[in-house]
């Protein structure tokens, strides 16, 4: 779907956000989130024009398949001062890194879970767009409360502290 001219159908007031990535595993988790803070999902995008998802959270969105119409939504609404506050990016790990850029030079602050790149170096160069653009990249650690993540948490604690460990000084990335 192309801009329609929607912009005026979104409610008001609360941050206003786009998503990278809407078909991805964590990208629900996000759009509830934008919700809950009462934040306004202005568009999303993702290769697959089968994310119906979507439609629970935001129907009022945009949509689209191809990035640069993407991204040139994104400057559209900033140049008429409706732009996104935040780029939510719900994309494959080696995806990050471009995605946090365009949303940078888009006018947003970028939202990513890790890892942010897949190379150590490009950290710099990210480093210097936010300074650049006036804009951040923070990062989200949504999977720390994860139900499976919490039990195995709890789990390792039980059995280190049954052997007479602090689960602090457990190592437990190093278990077999």
């Amino acid at each position: 779907m192309t801009p329609t001219g929607s912009s005026s159908r979104l409610p008001q007031g609360g941050p206003r956000f786009a998503l990278v990535g809407a078909s991805g595993y964590i990208a629900p988790r996000h759009m509830q989130a934008i919700r809950d803070c009462g934040g306004q999902l202005l568009a999303a995008l993702d290769p697959f024009d089968s994310v119906g998802i979507l439609d629970s959270y935001a129907p009022e969105a945009e949509f689209f398949t191809q990035p640069e119409e993407f991204e040139k939504y994104l400057y559209q609404r900033r140049a008429e001062g409706a732009g996104a506050d935040y780029v939510s990016i719900c994309s494959p790990n080696y995806l990050h890194d471009p995605h946090i850029r365009m949303a940078l030079r888009a006018g947003a602050d970028a939202l990513c879970e890790k890892p942010l790149v897949l190379h150590p170096a490009d950290i710099a160069a990210l480093k210097a767009l936010e300074v650049e653009t006036g804009r951040r990249v923070w990062t989200v650690l949504q999977l720390r409360v994860h139900p499976a993540l919490v039990a195995l948490r709890a789990r390792l604690a039980a059995e280190a502290a049954a052997q007479g460990e602090t689960a602090s000084k457990k190592k437990f990335c190093c278990r077999t």
